[in-house]
């Protein structure tokens, strides 16, 4: 069993998908995370892509919710502040993603937390900061897809922007989010001193793109920073990029396009040498297409094995699902979900010690430890009592 942060408790004031996923990861290392959601349900609870369900429970809920108990709080009655303010003094991390303001107009902001109790650590997640000219934007992947620029450079120049094709930014922030609420625990550890976390979307963007930016603020800028045709990416050489094969798509890696000129038989008037991969990138790629286009992918496979050429056919999700290496790594798993049917689920991404961490809870019945995570507060069944007739607290399957 993987509890690198058992005896860390995260209260979590989060919704839809960065900031669920990002505390997700530190849930799967063992962490107490108590998950706090309106009596209705928080957003990832009602949507959830394809309109997919699996026995009422949304896609979205089953993407970041692992390992997590679940509260329900209405933090509009004065009694779920009470509690909130409660579970923040016995808390390590408090970690949100509402609107920048929200929770200081109910007393449970940064300012708040930290008379309540010092050490806290408070990790906001947010769209584009804290503050700022944007801090009022509603902060969504595809909206910072189109403001980064990723959008931009996913895209072609013969069909312009092209946005990635899953939530890419939401997941790099969740990484990013993570990372800085276990820095700020590493450093509580050592000097008991607490801190502020902020993590953007728009932040998460950038750093996505590091290499792309680093190249292109640096030196002489290009005038188009859309993919070249076949080219993976403006500031690639040929051959690297995608080409269409007779039966499908294959990948070229970087590497020698002379070496990929003599392996594709090219005519000697057609190569062009690799001191020119960038500057004639574009007439490299298109001989290359051309070439490709009347070979199978199989073919492909093993002419560029036998010439040491790095290369990967391009995968739909069933191949993905059925690949050998990703079934030994075990990146998929399947578990008894807690209505009973079988979920399955992306594993956690690192291994520790050879040990990958388990699924202690898979995503919860909304408000399924409310009263669990309340009696360790100290309330009893009159307060429970109480607090269920003025809708302080609830469950959707509860019975008070």
């Amino acid at each position: 069993m993987v509890d690198l942060l058992k005896g860390i408790r995260v209260l979590s004031l989060n919704h839809f998908l960065m900031g669920p996923v990002g505390v997700q990861f530190l849930a799967d290392l063992g962490a107490d995370v108590i998950a706090v959601e309106p009596p209705g349900g928080a957003f990832q609870r009602k949507w959830g892509g394809a309109d997919k369900r699996v026995d009422g429970q949304s896609m979205l809920l089953l993407t970041g919710n692992r390992n997590k108990r679940s509260l329900t709080l209405d933090l509009k009655k004065p009694e779920a502040v009470v509690i909130a303010r409660q579970l923040i003094a016995k808390s390590d991390v408090i970690a949100e993603n509402f609107r920048p303001g929200v929770l200081d107009k109910l007393g449970l902001g940064y300012e708040d937390a930290k008379k309540i109790n010092p050490q806290i650590i408070y990790a906001a997640a947010s769209g584009y900061g804290p503050d700022g000219p944007y801090v009022d934007r509603p902060g969504q992947d595809l909206l910072i897809q189109a403001l980064s620029g990723l959008a931009m450079i996913t895209g072609s120049r013969e069909q312009g922007p092209r946005a990635v094709g899953v939530s890419a930014i939401d997941h790099h922030g969740a990484a990013l989010f993570a990372a800085g609420i276990l820095a700020a625990l590493v450093r509580k550890a050592r000097t008991g001193q607490g801190c502020r976390v902020d993590v953007s979307l728009l932040s998460a963007a950038l750093d996505l793109q590091m290499e792309s930016f680093t190249c292109y603020l640096n030196g002489q800028r290009p005038d188009d920073v859309r993919q070249p045709g076949p080219v993976a990416g403006w500031y690639y050489g040929a051959p690297y990029g995608i080409y269409a094969t007779r039966d499908g798509h294959i990948a070229i890696s970087l590497g020698s396009l002379e070496a990929l000129s003599g392996a594709l038989g090219l005519p000697a008037d057609q190569r062009i040498p690799d001191e020119e991969a960038y500057r004639r990138r574009d007439e490299a790629s298109a001989m290359i297409a051309a070439n490709i286009a009347k070979r199978s992918t199989m073919e492909c496979i093993v002419l560029f094995e036998a010439r040491g050429i790095w290369h990967a056919a391009v995968n739909d999700y069933a191949d993905v699902v059925a690949d050998p290496q990703i079934a030994h790594n075990k990146n998929f798993q399947v578990v008894t979900g807690a209505t009973g049917a079988p979920i399955t689920l992306v594993s956690h991404p690192v291994r520790y010690d050879g040990e990958q961490p388990d699924v202690r809870l898979p995503p919860q019945k909304l408000g399924a430890q409310t009263e669990e995570i309340l009696k360790e507060l100290g309330y009893d069944a009159r307060k429970l009592k109480h607090l269920y007739e003025t809708g302080a607290i609830g469950a959707a399957d509860s019975h008070h």
